[in-house]
């Protein structure tokens, strides 16, 4: 069954159960005040008897009373205290005498409701005492049959029958339509899960609105750009890994071929066999760091922390690579404490500094400084290692740590890299639990900033 027919039918039942609970409260206060003020009605009508009695009680005055009597939807009956009817506006019937045979005692100025039930009755009825000469004369006995009261009371429920029926169809309307409004961006949301499923990760869902829904449908949308960019990336990958395989591979198969000429001058086929160790070497060099790669994403290998002398541990990477900057005529400068220690994987730290430094040697001019200052504040060490080589175009920058993604465009083998570096220096400094950022100006040098807790 349908989300929108449960929601609806849940709705339904949940008001139509309201509805029958206010409907009936309502209905049975409104009948009840209704007979209510008959009966107050009929005993103020016989108070009003009884203020005229109490000043005159003669026949002319008993005729008038029955005469008023006689052109209403009530009854009058005024008997002595002895229980004689003075004056009876209409004939008296069984029900009537019933009545008149009740014991009053104890009877209340204001008078009292002898007979109060509409339903079974034939009259409702009350009784009023009037007095002559500080002395009880009589007794004022209203009537009135219940049939006009049962009239009045079919009239009511008539109005709240339809009222109901009213009340039902646009509560069953309202239901359809907010159900409906509802389940539109769940019945959206599964719609946009089925093209997941199969593949599709082109999904737009509608503007989210402000509540659990809504939170719900960025989420999917979020998921979706995910794992449409992953995507992406993963075919971008794989086209870049076959053409990084692709031209050494030919260059290692076409110079083989040639090496194999036996009219080949021995120096040439020398020439040849160093192109083909060369690219040997280059293919060699891609799958080791894809093979880190693989090893960083499977939680394979391990960091081996021990307590480190920046300063030393500096140093010595510097010895490693200052010939390199010599022969460039870049200068390196170190500014490290000579107290600050960390806890660190020496070895795998060191391949994140020599990716870097490594990637500012390609990028920098000759007669530049490459800079590293290492200092401590809130609880964390920070390196700064800026340069000032090329830079990075800013449309660039968020992806220069994404796999294979590299700024030069044409895949230039004269720089040597594969796009793969800066991917596993993000990813083993996330190891040690820091992060790695950069900021970069095209033509004025590239900062990069690494932050570990302490």
């Amino acid at each position: 069954m349908k989300i929108s027919i449960k929601l609806g039918m849940w709705f339904f039942f949940c008001i139509l159960v309201i509805e029958i609970f206010s409907m009936f409260f309502l209905h049975n206060n409104l009948v009840h005040s209704q007979v209510h003020q008959e009966l107050g009605s009929l005993q103020a009508r016989g108070n009003s008897h009884r203020s005229v009695l109490e000043i005159n009680s003669d026949s002319a005055t008993l005729h008038h009373i029955g005469l008023m009597e006689s052109h209403t939807d009530t009854e009058v009956v005024i008997t002595n205290t002895t229980g004689d009817v003075l004056l009876s506006s209409s004939k008296l019937n069984q029900s009537m005498r019933t009545i008149l045979n009740k014991p009053i005692d104890n009877l209340p100025r204001n008078g009292r409701v002898l007979q109060s039930d509409w339903q079974k009755e034939q009259y409702i009825a009350t009784v009023t005492a009037f007095n002559k000469g500080g002395e009880k004369a009589g007794y004022v006995y209203m009537f009135k049959n219940t049939d006009e009261v049962q009239k009045l009371i079919s009239q009511l429920n008539k109005h709240f029958l339809l009222a109901s029926v009213l009340i039902l169809l646009f509560m069953i309307i309202t239901i359809f339509f907010l159900s409906k409004a509802l389940t539109k961006p769940l019945i959206s949301m599964k719609e946009a899960t089925k093209k997941l499923s199969k593949g599709d990760f082109s999904v737009t869902l509608p503007p989210p609105s402000r509540d659990e829904l809504g939170e719900l449908a960025q989420s999917i949308q979020t998921l979706a750009n995910d794992l449409n960019y992953l995507k992406q990336e993963r075919n971008e990958f794989l086209a870049s890994i076959s053409h990084e395989l692709r031209t050494p591979l030919t260059y290692i198969k076409g110079y083989a071929d040639i090496a194999k000429r036996k009219e080949l001058a021995e120096s040439d086929r020398d020439k040849y066999l160093d192109i083909i160790q060369e690219e040997a070497d280059h293919v060699s060099r891609l799958l080791k760091e894809l093979f880190d790669l693989a090893k960083l994403d499977q939680n394979t290998f391990s960091i081996s922390k021990q307590k480190v002398n920046l300063s030393d541990f500096l140093q010595s990477i510097l010895e490693k690579v200052l010939p390199a900057f010599n022969e460039k005529k870049i200068l390196f400068k170190l500014e490290c404490s000579r107290n600050l220690t960390f806890d660190l994987d020496p070895i795998r730290f060191e391949q994140v500094l020599l990716n870097l430094l490594d990637n500012n040697l390609k990028y920098s001019k000759e007669n530049t400084c490459v800079h590293i200052k290492v200092f401590e504040g809130n609880e964390a060490i920070h390196m700064v290692i800026t340069d000032q080589g090329i830079g990075i175009p800013e449309k660039d920058l968020p992806h220069i740590f994404d796999r294979l993604y590299r700024v030069d465009k044409s895949r230039s083998r004269a720089t040597g890299g594969f796009g793969l570096g800066l991917a596993i220096v993000k990813e083993l400094v996330e190891a040690h639990g820091g992060e790695i950022s950069a900021e970069s100006e095209a033509g004025k040098g590239t900062c990069f900033k690494i932050f570990l807790n302490k």
